[in-house]
């Protein structure tokens, strides 16, 4: 009998570790603003800046600077979020804040920077605008405080970027509003101004207050981000509690050059703050996004005392946490990485949380407050350019709102994301990589094609496009890890140099151990159509150019899959070239052995708009799979789906003769894959490839972070 109950304490200790699961958030639903726009102007440019959640959390509100109005959005059903108006103001919102069940807002109503001006005002959902305090000057940022007493808005006064290269100083200067309540109403005549000239060591003269917070002692928090340098206010008289630089701080193995490749291996010392957020994590400590705008930008987030003592700062330590996920911005690594702009600090049950919103790499990274050093939890999918979030505690919910709006590229437009804190793993990311020999992390992005190992389950291959031009990689990849796991990079090399002028697009194991690359080319750009071969070091052993028959028609739409059946390379060409029939792109044949090309047709679908191509190719059970995809994104995504054609059917023509049109078997519509996660549907599904034991796994390009979400999805598919 004791053998048997301390059988059962065993097992029941093994049930409850294993339903035992960390709590994360997931993002719950996505909402484009542009469904705020009337019917007739579906195209106009939108944008959500700084997000604000009433007080019973069931509606949002938002800025949107290029409609110069409010946005409101109906959360009542968070995981379906709807239209909630659009109330338009005689200037540019630059900040909203909760006040009861509506909101406050500052508005720019500046005609030039040195005759900077603007107002306050309360606006409610149903349209209804209340009284306006005149400021005095260009408002940036507002906060409420908690027991609804004072507002505070940071009088920016911005500079002229263009003007002695943005040099400081550049009058007037600005300053601190407090605005106090009277009755649920703004109390305009005793609104106090509040100083803040002469505290900065960089420039006394011009602080540029950037952002506001309160504490529960109704004491605020002031960024001046230019001079780096952080004040604290009493509201109740208005007087300077304290103030003290940001200071500096040293940051390692991070990318310092805008250049086509991710090279953590620089450093930089003495790097200013510049802190933009800044949020109080309780009555005595707070934390600042360290984005940087003037001369510095420490691309982490710090907490200090409201004395002046720094408790923590993160270094590169968050950045880090973005590379791994894929999102760093190499665009951005001459000037300030993946700039950490907004924050957000809530408390959830007993664990309070800290979200760093990375403006340039497109992520909210979540951490828990212990006091000391926060622990880092996870990454968040944000969309593009978050600017600012939101907690909804109550109901358990974190909001994003992001900037960007990429209507006249085609591109996505400006999102607000939902996000919920359950029970269970984060969903996102999907794929992340782990750390060099030197202890920095792999940096990747713009996935192209995959490829899997033919003996070992579970282990991939991927290699990235010309968007990293000066770093062509062949990497390793771990599906078998939950998320899967970039275990290694391989340069591809050409006399002992990363090789340059390719753009490599898909890739297939050549059963020695090495592997066939296929390199789309440019003519613009001097790249040139080709295969590769390349040895398991990534060294080229063979380049193999296209015939001159086929390059003759030539466009820049060209290989992006490869596959290797027997003694035949077959390549998928992703759009019609000049020769080609309308709706209908090349597979290409290499007999490696007589070294003869020939090719069929494939037939393409047809949409409404935009374009539809081939993305990868791969071969598993007679058959060769194809990702056919368009070029649209989100509710205007149209194909994005998986056929396979019997091996035995492509009797491939010799070049210049008519191709036959081969016949292809719908597999996978993946539209509901792209959807998994309640974002918007990306356009590049780009990489297919099956395991050793069978199982499909695909992965989506991120353009490298570049008006992009950043978002990698990797997920697989059975029953093939």
């Amino acid at each position: 009998m004791k053998y048997l109950a301390s059988r059962i304490s065993i097992l029941a200790l093994a049930v409850a570790a294993a339903g035992a699961q960390a709590d994360s958030f997931n993002r719950l639903a996505s909402f484009p603003v542009s469904q705020n726009l009337p019917a007739d102007t579906p195209t106009q440019e939108t944008s959500a800046e700084i997000i604000a959640a009433s007080a019973d959390g069931m509606m949002l509100a938002y800025s949107d600077s290029p409609r110069e109005g409010i946005g409101f959005i109906d959360m009542r059903r968070a995981d379906k979020p709807m239209p909630g108006g659009f109330v338009a103001l005689s200037g540019e919102p630059t900040s909203v804040a909760a006040l009861g069940q509506g909101f406050v807002t500052a508005v720019n109503t500046s005609k030039r920077y040195t005759a900077p001006s603007g107002f306050l005002t309360r606006v409610a959902p149903d349209g209804e605008q209340g009284e306006r305090c005149d400021l005095g000057g260009q408002p940036d940022s507002v906060a409420v405080s908690k027991d609804q007493r004072f507002v505070a808005v940071a009088i920016e006064n911005e500079r002229d970027e263009d003007l002695n290269d943005g040099a400081l100083p550049q009058l007037p200067a600005g300053n601190l509003v407090i605005v106090p309540m009277k009755q649920g109403v703004l109390d305009c005549r005793n609104l106090k101004t509040v100083d803040l000239t002469g505290l900065a060591a960089i420039a006394p003269t011009d602080p540029e207050p950037e952002f506001v917070d309160f504490n529960e002692l109704n004491e605020i928090v002031v960024t001046l981000q230019e001079n780096n340098h952080l004040v604290v206010v009493d509201a109740a008289s208005g007087r300077v509690i304290n103030h003290f630089s940001a200071g500096a701080t040293d940051l390692k193995q991070i990318d310092t050059r805008k250049d086509g490749a991710l090279t953590f291996t620089e450093h930089l010392e003495g790097v200013k703050r510049e802190p933009d957020a800044v949020k109080w994590l309780d009555s005595e400590r707070f934390v600042i996004a360290n984005e940087g705008d003037y001369q510095g930008g420490a691309r982490g987030f710090s907490i200090f005392h409201k004395d002046g003592r720094l408790l923590f700062e993160s270094g590169a330590a968050f950045e880090h946490e973005v590379v791994r996920a894929g999102h760093y911005p190499d665009k951005r690594s001459g000037k300030k990485g993946n700039e950490p702009e907004g924050l957000e600090v809530a408390r959830f049950g007993e664990d309070t949380y800290i979200f760093v919103l990375s403006e340039r790499g497109s992520v909210i990274g979540v951490y828990r407050d212990t006091g000391k050093a926060p622990e880092f939890v996870q990454l968040l999918p944000s969309g593009i350019a978050p600017e600012s979030a939101v907690a909804i505690p109550a109901r358990g919910l974190l909001v994003s709102a992001n900037e960007k709006d990429l209507i006249e590229e085609g591109g996505p437009r400006a999102h607000v994301m939902m996000f919920r804190l359950s029970t269970g793993e984060p969903e996102y990311p999907q794929l992340i990589s782990g750390n060099d020999s030197a202890g920095a992390p792999i940096g990747w992005g713009a996935l192209s094609g995959l490829a899997a190992d033919p003996q070992q389950p579970g282990i991939l291959y991927a290699v990235n496009d010309s968007y990293y031009k000066h770093q062509p990689r062949l990497f390793r990849i771990d599906a078998n890890a939950e998320p899967a796991r970039i275990l290694s990079a391989i340069d591809i090399t050409r006399d002992g140099k990363p090789a340059q002028k390719l753009d490599l697009e898909g890739l297939t194991p050549d059963g020695q151990g090495g592997f066939w690359l296929a390199s789309e080319g440019n003519a613009k750009k001097e790249v040139p159509h080709a295969l590769l071969h390349v040895n398991a070091e990534g060294e080229i052993q063979q380049t193999l150019a296209l015939p001159e028959q086929l390059l003759q028609h030539q466009t820049r739409f060209g290989a992006e899959g490869i596959a290797l059946a027997g003694d035949t390379l077959w390549v998928a060409i992703q759009r019609p070239w000049t020769d080609d029939p309308a709706h209908h792109a090349k597979l290409l044949a290499y007999n490696l052995t007589s070294r003869q090309w020939g090719a069929v047709h494939y037939p393409l679908e047809r949409v409404d708009q935009g374009w539809v191509g081939l993305s990868d190719l791969e071969l598993h059970n007679g058959h060769l799979y194809v990702i056919e995809r368009d070029n649209r994104i989100g509710d205007q995504a149209q194909v994005k789906r998986l056929y396979k054609i019997a091996l035995n059917s492509l009797t491939p023509a010799p070049l210049g003769e008519t191709l036959p049109v081969v016949s292809k078997t719908l597999v996978r519509d993946l539209t509901a894959d792209l959807q998994q996660l309640n974002g918007y549907v990306t356009d590049k599904v780009e990489g297919f490839a099956v395991d050793a034991r069978g199982t499909g796994y695909l992965v989506t390009d991120n353009d490298g972070v570049d008006d992009s979400s950043g978002e990698t999805l990797w997920f697989s598919v059975h029953d093939l």
